[in-house]
């Protein structure tokens, strides 16, 4: 067997089973699942020849399978809450060895950090390929005042004089550990079985980009970070896909005697539609409701609906199917908790600005304008932007 030599692998520990985030590793920030968001920082990072999830869960398998990376299934007896990361990567590397491939360095990415900055991975890595380092780490600088309890319950400053406050200026910053990166030599690390040994540096990141999720409140955190930093620029889809009440219109509606209903629409929506047929792009409107002005709006803006659909999921999955149209390339425009089962199977789960808490915190999107109101529009220019 020929033997591959001088790798560099990004290497993603990723167990099936967390007790405080049930299915913790693909649950979704900016509708992304979180072990791929790690696989496409990795990706992303120049210096990296090879990227690697290491499970024992067939789901996660697959999923970052699908995002390109290569699968390494770990063995029961490494993959309990007790097993450490440390053991994932050295079995990994064992398993990259057999099938011929040598690494010399292993960036070692924990898919629960969902905001690793492709820049300081980078340049993490080129301090070790360079030999500038042995291991690096990923760490934000901080002036915080660090303290800790004391046996009787007392306060005890740790990292400065608490009868002197200096002004920030004036005082030496800490980093402090973000858990996102650390990338090591491959040799050292077999060796200390550790991720810190030798000459050890720091690669500084955005303090923004430190979380990482532990439990439910850190995951909804996360979520509203994701839609305040990645909702904007250019979305790269061959199709939309949206609902209606309260996307197309304000999510009101005017009945008279005769019980028929009136809604508000947008014509710069209407606008929207036309460019968007134009540049030859598909879309569908798919809604719950059975109602005649859904179907009047449809033809208005000569586009196909499916209506009285209650299960979207499985509608959406048949229209992609019917059209060619993989999944990851269609953008789903909602505004309610019907929606979030579509939203949960394409690539762009879109929000409208007043949609239901849920379907934010699904959404990789967030427009910026309200169902009824131009968020068609919006959504459209930039999709035909991109």
């Amino acid at each position: 067997m020929t033997m591959t030599t001088g790798l560099t692998a990004a290497i993603i520990p990723a167990r099936g089973g967390s007790k405080q985030v049930p299915r913790k590793n693909l649950q979704r920030v900016g509708g992304v699942p979180l072990v791929e968001r790690a696989i496409r920082a990795a990706a992303a990072s120049p210096g990296i020849d090879l990227v690697v999830v290491s499970t024992d869960d067939a789901e996660i398998a697959a999923v970052s399978a699908d995002a390109g990376a290569r699968v390494i299934r770990r063995p029961a007896e490494i993959s309990g809450d007790t097993a450490s990361s440390e053991s994932a990567i050295l079995h990994a590397l064992d398993e990259l060895r057999a099938d011929g491939l040598e690494c010399d360095v292993v960036a070692f990415l924990q898919a629960t950090s969902p905001f690793i900055d492709v820049e300081s991975l980078a340049a993490a890595v080129a301090d070790v390929r360079s030999d500038r380092a042995d291991s690096v780490f990923s760490a934000y600088e901080t002036y915080g005042f660090l303290w800790r309890r004391g046996d009787e319950g007392g306060a005890i400053a740790l990292n400065h004089d608490a009868a002197r406050r200096p002004r920030r200026q004036d005082r030496e910053p800490h980093h402090l550990e973000t858990g996102a990166f650390y990338v090591f030599r491959a040799d050292g690390f077999r060796e200390s079985r550790h991720r810190f040994f030798g000459r050890t540096r720091i690669a500084e990141v955005p303090e923004w980009t430190a979380i990482e999720i532990d439990d439910e409140q850190q995951l909804r955190m996360a979520r509203a970070l994701a839609a305040v930093h990645e909702s904007l620029g250019p979305i790269p889809v061959r199709a939309i896909v949206t609902d209606f009440d309260g996307v197309h219109t304000d999510d009101t509606a005017i009945i008279d005697a005769d019980g028929g209903e009136r809604v508000r629409v947008s014509r710069e929506d209407g606008m929207g539609v036309a460019l968007l047929r134009r540049a030859g792009v598909p879309m569908l409107i798919l809604s719950t409701e059975v109602n005649a002005v859904v179907r009047a709006r449809a033809e208005k803006l000569r586009v196909p609906v499916l209506h009285g659909i209650d299960d979207k999921e499985s509608a959406l999955r048949t229209w992609a199917q019917e059209n060619a149209i993989p999944l990851t390339d269609i953008a789903y425009l909602g505004n309610d908790v019907n929606d979030l089962a579509a939203m949960r199977i394409v690539g762009w789960p879109v929000a409208v600005a007043n949609a239901h808490p849920l379907v934010l915190e699904e959404a990789r999107v967030v427009l910026s304008r309200r169902g009824g109101n131009g968020a068609v529009r919006e959504l459209i220019e930039r999709v035909l932007a991109s």
